[in-house]
């Protein structure tokens, strides 16, 4: 039995993150607070029960309390005056780090709001595990989350991210990760280097690397299955990341339907190349079509 003393915590709410996939990834504070808490809250509550069962936690009586997306203001209510009461209230997401693609923000909110107290305790997440499995760069990284569903509002969303000089991060599901794929090759860049991470620390692990548009390729080829987590390099602003013959198949589809200038900027952009150098080329493409 983890904690048999219950040594009773500080009135407040705490965030745990949870295993993403190996039950023993939790960390020893995580199990403390875990059998200490007046109070538990999950994201699912069946998955956090397990994880008790697990290491030897018992509920003894303690409530668990179903706290999700859609959870309504009585359940917020409902946590917020047990920490108003003097008790101490955990929160956990069904895997991962609360608030990281994961429900909490407006609990955790509203307990700042009224001046309680927020603790976190740190551990597994799955944007973070991907990127030191990535082999890219760590030193800066943009976490994006999940993109728009749908291909519009996705193609807006890459396009704003093309140029930013970090690795970036984000989560898709398995059922639509080739098509995103396919369109970031498009959009950013089809020799831009990128990962992809599946099912994390657990028995099928797979990490797939190479460029967006051989990732696509693989992609379109497989039925993925299990929590995916897609990086792709930085958008550095020169030519190192692409290749000269992608930046000439992608001026020469633009200039079809555009000016010099008005392709220069939108391949510029989507392949977050300087658009001097982009421009430069798209004059000399632009001579030989006429």
């Amino acid at each position: 039995m983890v904690n048999p003393d219950k040594t009773a915590l500080t009135p407040g709410l705490y965030l745990i993150a949870t295993p993403i996939g190996a039950a023993r990834d939790i960390t020893l504070r995580a199990l403390d607070i875990l059998g200490a808490a007046d109070v538990l809250a999950a994201e699912d509550t069946r998955s956090l029960r397990r994880l008790m069962e697990i290491h030897g936690i018992a509920l003894g009586g303690r409530p668990l309390v179903s706290y999700h997306d859609h959870s309504t203001e009585a359940v917020r209510r409902r946590l917020l005056d047990a920490i108003s009461e003097g008790k101490s209230v955990v929160y956990a997401a069904e895997a991962g780090t609360p608030m990281v693609s994961d429900p909490g923000y407006d609990l955790a909110r509203a307990v700042v709001a009224e001046g309680h107290a927020l603790i976190s305790a740190p551990g597994p997440s799955a944007s973070v595990t991907a990127l030191t499995l990535s082999g890219l760069p760590a030193d800066r990284f943009l976490f994006a989350g999940f993109l728009p569903q749908a291909a519009g509002r996705r193609k807006t969303a890459l396009a704003e991210l093309a140029a930013v000089p970090a690795t970036l991060i984000l989560y898709e599901s398995p059922h639509r990760v080739a098509a995103m794929l396919r369109q970031a090759a498009k959009v950013l860049g089809s020799g831009r280097k990128a990962v992809l991470c599946r099912e994390m620390t657990k028995k099928f692990e797979e990490v797939l690397r190479g460029s967006l548009q051989e990732l696509a390729d693989m992609a379109s080829e497989r039925t993925f299955k299990g929590e995916i987590v897609v990086l792709i390099g930085a958008g550095e602003g020169d030519s190192e990341n692409v290749k000269e013959i992608d930046l000439d198949r992608e001026l020469t589809e633009a200039l079809q339907t555009q000016s010099v200038r008005d392709a220069a900027d939108a391949v510029s952009t989507r392949l977050g190349l300087k658009r001097r150098e982009v421009y430069q080329r798209a004059l000399v493409l632009a001579k030989g079509m006429e």
